[in-house]
């Protein structure tokens, strides 16, 4: 006996719930907010930014002398350049400009992390060094996005959502000339390491041996970093797979309920004009007694009521009409049952 009609419906469910598993956990991820903040700041810049005046770099890996530093945007104009440090968080954010670290609360739950202008020095200072630039021609900036709220005074260069836009708006004088944003624009070109997967992977295995570092203990040891993108292709793919064959089934269903449906109504409409059809056209008697026999005389109905026949005749009729052009095996074969059962009443008939 085969069991897998009866499990069917549990191994769907069981796929559909680790693809959503899947989804929920990639969207609660550190790296999935991440990237988001990133791409609001970046969509927002291009939208509210003039970009013939600020010119826009996103992701920029620099070299130092103990690793890389990792830079989330750089914005280049006449009026500067804009180093802008992106934290996708939410809850009350309390800190002060020289603190070391700052304190997010959710609820009863507090977690401490580095001053993102303390953070946002080394990025300064590297790209500065770098360009060959003056203190004031190059900026510091902090953007948060997401939903959180500011306990404590923050400097003027730590903004939430659009505000960090509006500071580099309110940076008004020139302090660097067209040619000189062009210079600025090429070495930072040719100063970045490719941006790349394995960029991004040196990177964070970097960061992490600072923070065990700082905490004193031993980083653990990774493999390549590739099995995990790959785990996560594999699963999004199952996931795709699951969606197609659920959408699939969707539309043959409603295909087949939309040609049951036009298949009654061309049965209901046949019958509404059985009475104008000639004898000839539907190869049946359309009266409902039989008119005469091969010997030429009339037969009463005797067996079986006319209102039986009379019925059995319309229902014959509509669907040798339905099945005009229809090939559904289904529709023949209610076709050929309701004229055999016709011919049957008629010959009793007879």
């Amino acid at each position: 006996m085969d069991l897998s009609p009866a499990f069917q419906p549990l191994i769907t469910a069981l796929y559909y719930l680790l693809a959503f598993s899947i989804i929920a956990g990639l969207l609660r991820s550190p790296w999935f907010k991440g990237k988001f903040g990133e791409f609001l700041v970046n969509f927002s810049a291009r939208r509210y930014l003039d970009k013939s005046r600020y010119h826009l770099i996103k992701n920029v890996t620099l070299p130092t002398e103990d690793g890389t530093t990792q830079i989330d945007h750089v914005l280049v104009s006449v009026f500067g350049v804009f180093v802008v440090e992106t934290k996708n968080m939410k809850g009350w954010i309390f800190g002060g400009p020289h603190q070391r670290s700052w304190t997010q609360k959710i609820y009863r739950s507090n977690h401490k992390f580095q001053n993102p202008l303390h953070q946002n020095y080394k990025h300064v200072k590297t790209l500065q060094t770098l360009l060959g630039l003056d203190d004031h021609q190059i900026h510091s900036l902090v953007v948060f996005v997401g939903d959180s709220t500011f306990k404590t005074p923050m400097p003027e260069n730590v903004t939430q959502g659009l505000g960090y836009v509006r500071y580099i708006k309110s940076k008004t004088d020139p302090v660097l000339t067209q040619q000189e944003v062009e210079e600025v624009r090429e070495k930072i070109a040719s100063g970045r390491l490719k941006a790349s997967f394995a960029t991004d992977q040196a990177h964070a295995r970097y960061v992490r041996g600072l923070v065990a570092e700082r905490s004193g203990s031993v980083p653990r040891s990774r493999g390549p970093g590739l099995l995990k993108p790959l785990v996560f292709i594999a699963l999004m793919l199952g996931a795709g797979t699951i969606v197609l064959n659920a959408y699939s089934d969707f539309v043959s269903g409603a295909l087949a309920t939309g040609t049951k449906r036009n298949t009654e109504q061309r049965g209901e409409g046949v019958s509404q004009r059985i009475p104008h059809q000639s004898e000839s056209e539907l190869k049946i008697d359309s009266s409902p007694v039989t008119q005469a026999s091969s010997s030429g005389i009339v037969a009463p109905d005797i067996h079986q009521p006319r209102s039986e026949l009379f019925l059995a005749r319309q229902e014959c009729n509509a669907l040798i009409a339905a099945a005009i052009g229809n090939q559904d095996p289904r529709v023949l074969r209610d076709r050929d049952k309701a004229c055999a059962r016709y011919k049957t009443l008629q010959g009793e008939v007879n």
